[in-house]
């Protein structure tokens, strides 16, 4: 299938922000008596911070304050946002194709976190559209972020190819009906620039 619109996560997919995330939710969780295992951790990649505290929550019998929780990952996570680094395969395709094919970021992160880590790459104009976490009801495993993303590129989903890293976010993706790409693939290919 020759895509028609390219739709991108961004964390661990376009930069390579995962330990830092892994971090920050340790240093948070400590906090409050929850623990978050690296095998969850990436089984649960793309779904927002919410879910991931009521799951916490939930399973470990803990009452939270979720708000707060919230505030202060995202607080460790713009902290320490200089530590995520471009995964240059997948910046590859995106930068060959910017200004040829729509494109947009479909990512469980907040606007105020991926908004300013975007402008710092210098690549927040390459995208039409970015839907985070903010912008949808219900985010990723389920399809809708990925449905926004086509939404708003005016391109049927199933004309679109995503890019992803984490379970979730592929399982979304394939519920919209894109083409997905899992971007471990990408990782040692040379060839990396083809769409």
């Amino acid at each position: 299938m020759q895509p028609e619109a390219l739709v991108f996560d961004f964390d661990g997919t376009l930069v390579d922000s995962m330990p830092m995330h892994f971090r920050c939710w340790q240093r948070t969780l400590s906090t409050v008596g929850l623990t978050f295992d690296h095998a969850t951790f990436h089984a649960w990649g793309g779904v927002t911070t919410r879910e991931i505290v009521r799951r916490l929550s939930d399973a470990q019998g803990v009452d939270v304050d979720v708000e707060a929780i919230i505030e202060a990952k995202e607080a460790c996570t713009r902290a320490h946002a200089h530590e995520a680094v471009p995964i240059e395969p997948v910046m590859a395709i995106a930068r060959a194709h910017r200004g040829r094919l729509p494109m947009a970021i479909a990512t469980g992160g907040p606007r105020a976190v991926v908004g300013p880590r975007l402008d710092a790459l210098g690549i927040r104009e390459w995208f039409d559209a970015i839907v985070t976490a903010d912008d949808v009801e219900q985010g990723k495993p389920h399809p809708e972020p990925f449905l926004r993303a086509a939404e708003l590129l005016g391109v049927d989903p199933t004309r679109c190819r995503a890019y992803e890293d984490a379970p979730a976010g592929i399982e979304a993706a394939r519920a919209a009906g894109m083409d997905v790409v899992d971007v471990a693939t990408l990782i040692d290919r040379a060839d990396a620039p083809q769409p």
